[in-house]
């Protein structure tokens, strides 16, 4: 659906996005993530037609989106960080407006908005003034609008920006709901459990860089191996950490003032070899269990959180290049 090639923008000496490539199939929700300045707004607005890249290719559902600009606006329904409100204009009245702009004729308008609205839980404002929803509201709104002229692609900017815990789980079921209508979604966000909980597949940004991408578990299964491990420690913090590091196969994730995180490929036999180790030298264990990898832990991973990981993120993310 979504192919990326080879794809850079900079501003002067700065490179914004620096040679990505990238997939997404057809139906999938795929999650874009980063720090802060890492390109991902860069990269959707190029998607988007709204920005011309330096270099690179962008295809969306067979249409080349740089040489057919007009076209592949039919392609594509965008909602950006920030809805812009219409003062004066009514729900109803904004539906018409977007409709007309794709030359839809007026009884297909209403028809179409009738089940957007209906699908994003607005039907009963259709009379009600733009400006006067919530904000939730008229991110729900602006997804219908986006929607209107049944775009290839769905891609979303930041949509939970300033929103208040229900309308987040309000746009996370939608977004889930036209998932599983087979609707192609791009979406970035800085709430991660939310993403983990949605998405199929995630791409991660860092300083222009695609450091990580495919199918969520592949990912962690890439970045941490198979095995995480958890144990609960309440004297000897330093002697665990000294032993774990003598063993073949463990990696420290981290070190909490009563927990020790580590990576591992150990079998369960050398597992209990050695934590008892550990109680054999006075570190008092109060438990352990095996967790997987999270979201969050991923992309702290990533994303040069953790010192001297540079070789690994390119490693990663060339795996599904």
């Amino acid at each position: 659906m979504l192919q990326i090639e080879h794809l850079s923008k900079s501003y002067g000496k700065f490179r914004a996005v620096n040679d990505l490539s990238l997939h997404v199939p057809k139906g999938d929700l795929f999650g874009f993530v980063g720090p802060n300045g890492a390109g991902k707004t860069t990269t959707i607005r190029m998607v988007c037609g709204l920005m011309l890249p330096n270099a690179g290719s962008i295809t969306i559902n067979g249409v080349n989106a740089l040489s057919h600009q007009r076209e592949i606006k039919k392609q594509i329904g965008y909602v950006p960080d920030f809805f812009g409100v219409y003062d004066n204009l009514k729900v109803k009245e904004y539906m018409d407006f977007y409709g007309s702009m794709y030359r839809m004729n007026s009884k297909e308008i209403e028809r179409i908005s009738d089940d957007l609205l209906e699908l994003v839980n607005l039907s009963d404002k259709k009379e009600v003034f733009v400006d006067t929803l919530s904000r939730g509201m008229k991110q729900r709104l602006c997804v219908a609008r986006a929607l209107i002229h049944n775009p290839a692609l769905l891609v979303l900017d930041e949509p939970n920006s300033g929103l208040d815990p229900r309308a987040r789980v309000e746009m996370k079921e939608l977004l889930l709901n036209l998932k599983s209508m087979g609707k192609t979604i791009v979406i970035s966000s800085h709430i991660l459990s939310e993403l983990s909980e949605m998405c199929s597949s995630i791409g991660i940004m860092d300083h222009g860089n695609l450091v990580a991408a495919g199918r969520i578990e592949d990912v962690m299964e890439s970045v941490f191996g198979s095995n995480q491990l958890i144990i609960s420690l309440e004297e000897g913090r330093e002697t665990a950490v000294r032993i774990a590091r003598e063993h073949a196969g463990v990696r420290i994730d981290s070190v909490g003032e009563h927990e020790l995180k580590l990576s591992h490929t150990m079998t369960q036999k050398q597992i209990a070899k050695m934590i008892g180790t550990m109680i054999a030298n006075d570190v008092v264990v109060t438990g352990f269990h095996k967790q997987e990898g999270d979201l969050e832990t991923l992309f702290m991973r990533v994303t040069g959180e953790n010192a001297g990981q540079e070789g690994e993120k390119e490693n990663v993310a060339e795996s599904y290049r």
